[in-house]
């Protein structure tokens, strides 16, 4: 569903491709230097066409992607999978490295809280931190 626009805000197309949930995620990521524009830093209103080599650094995870198409509005999951190309050297190594965190994870043995501190388990945070 790529329409026909010439150039697009970086931020913009990274929310419309759906990397990130927000315009201000997105917007903070390359300030941040997590996005790169042909191997380069580059601010969030940088316009992007077709063609463009993206680096995204999200999470422990990279994507190194060519832009392919261009969106006015935000697209379900499945189109916007139509805006860019991956390439495969960077499909295997993100899964290698979603492999290597998932072992990490368990030999760690992460395990999520319960339930969120209370108001007498916060005073006790707070009274740990203070000593």
């Amino acid at each position: 569903m790529p329409t026909d626009l010439e150039s697009i805000r970086l931020d913009k197309w990274l929310w419309n491709a759906r990397f990130y949930k927000t315009r201000k995620l997105a917007s903070d990521a390359i300030s941040g230097g997590k996005v790169h524009l042909n191997k380069q830093r580059i601010k969030p209103g940088k316009e992007i066409k077709p063609g463009a080599e993206l680096v995204i650094n999200k999470e422990g995870l990279t994507w190194d992607i060519t832009v392919t198409g261009l969106s006015k509005q935000r697209l379900p999951a499945k189109d916007a999978v139509l805006l860019y190309e991956e390439d495969t050297e960077s499909i295997t190594k993100r899964q290698q490295q979603m492999a290597i965190q998932r072992e990490q994870r368990q030999l760690v043995g992460f395990n999520a809280p319960e339930h969120k501190p209370n108001k007498k388990d916060r005073r006790l945070i707070h009274r740990f931190k203070q000593a």
